[in-house]
């Protein structure tokens, strides 16, 4: 059998024969001192999760460095957001990889951009939680809800909760001796009030417990949640006050 090697079947060798000197390349987002732009860097790394890529996330290597196979479009992301990025060849990756297994280093893959709640009272502002702030920068998208969301089991809907500045016991974070006549208590207290009488409650206090509940069962279901703030002790103190009153009748006028 006799065989011709035409122009097109030779290019068609040409592209698919390995060469030396071309290597798969793949980009590497430092999280040490030459990040320039770390906020936006974790954004870059979720933009990337969203565009279904999957990402490198190697802890403890200068200082959790994110890495992820090189395209044109991830490129001009990290250029646009100010974020330093290095391309670098599959040499190096395994140099990398070689310098996490030898070291007290780990690196996790990401395959899926989670889905953030923040709950936050509707009237409160962006720069009353730090996280809204930084997520807001790093361009990492959220979706603000409270209470009546709770409620509705909206939070199946997501992959991730922050708490932050919430008082789950229903004292409005003990404020009332030095803020009880400031405008933005008045309007928290009635709010709150509002609400957990549309949800159904004569007290705040019950109301928020429930929300405790619903939020544990959450997290028992999977859920990830990140609390801080006053968060972090009024919501175990509500879970652990079932079935008994522990506000004062400043609070909730003796109910």
């Amino acid at each position: 059998m006799k065989f011709t090697v035409t122009a097109f079947s030779l290019t068609i060798i040409l592209l698919l024969s390995p060469f030396p000197g071309i290597r798969a390349q793949y980009v590497l987002i430092p999280m040490d001192l030459k990040q320039t732009d770390h906020l936006k860097a974790y954004g870059a790394a979720y933009w990337t999760l969203q565009h279904d890529v999957d990402v490198e996330w190697l802890l403890n290597y200068r200082g959790g460095s994110f890495m992820a196979k090189y395209s044109e479009p991830l490129e001009n992301e990290l250029l646009m957001r100010g974020v330093s990025y290095q391309v670098i060849r599959e040499e190096d990756v395994v140099s990398v990889q070689k310098t996490i297994a030898d070291n007290n280093m780990e690196s996790i893959k990401l395959e899926k951009a989670p889905k953030i709640a923040i709950y936050s009272p509707p009237n409160k502002q962006p720069w009353d939680d730090a996280v809204t702030l930084a997520l807001t920068y790093a361009e990492i998208p959220y979706t603000v809800l409270w209470d009546e969301e709770v409620m509705l089991d909206s939070l199946d809907n997501f992959d991730w909760l922050h708490l932050h500045h919430e008082d789950f016991t229903g004292q409005y974070g003990k404020f009332y001796s030095v803020y009880s006549n400031a405008p933005w208590y008045i309007e928290d207290q009635l709010l709150s009030e509002m609400v957990a009488k549309k949800l159904g409650y004569s007290k705040v206090s019950e109301e928020k417990k429930e929300v405790a509940r619903r939020i544990r069962d959450y997290v028992a279901k999977g859920g990830f949640m990140f609390a801080m703030c006053s968060a972090c002790d009024s919501y175990d103190i509500a879970l652990a006050a079932e079935g008994i009153d522990i506000v004062s009748a400043v609070y909730d006028g003796g109910v």
